[in-house]
């Protein structure tokens, strides 16, 4: 019986430690999604004519848009560039988010995480 009551002190010793891990583990995630929400990245369309900074938060924060793109008589070619600028800007957020916190996962997927 002593031998069985040691053995489940160890584990006991290993799960505590396994539970300052996940802890310290979601404190340092925490952390990395409040300093990607003040990380940006920059993306172009048209050779520049179109810019875009997005926040890692996906939010667009800025939109430059040189006159020499604006033409009234086609106006579908302004909207494609935004387009593609705004996903290209989209998807290096979501390439940069997934970088800070494949660092802190050693690029372990969890679910729900980016």
């Amino acid at each position: 019986m002593a031998g069985l009551k040691g053995m489940g002190g160890g584990m006991g010793g290993n799960m505590n430690q396994m539970l300052k891990q996940a802890q310290k583990l979601q404190e340092d995630m925490a952390r990395a999604q409040e300093e990607l929400q003040t990380k940006t990245v920059d993306a172009s369309s048209g050779g520049g004519m179109v810019q875009v900074v997005v926040s890692g938060k996906m939010e667009l924060v800025e939109l430059k848009i040189k006159p020499e793109a604006v033409d009234p008589e086609d106006v579908e070619m302004l909207e494609d560039l935004v387009k593609a600028a705004l996903n290209e800007g989209l998807r290096k957020a979501q390439e940069m988010a997934n970088n800070e916190m494949g660092k802190l996962t050693g690029g372990l997927k969890i679910p729900g995480l980016f």
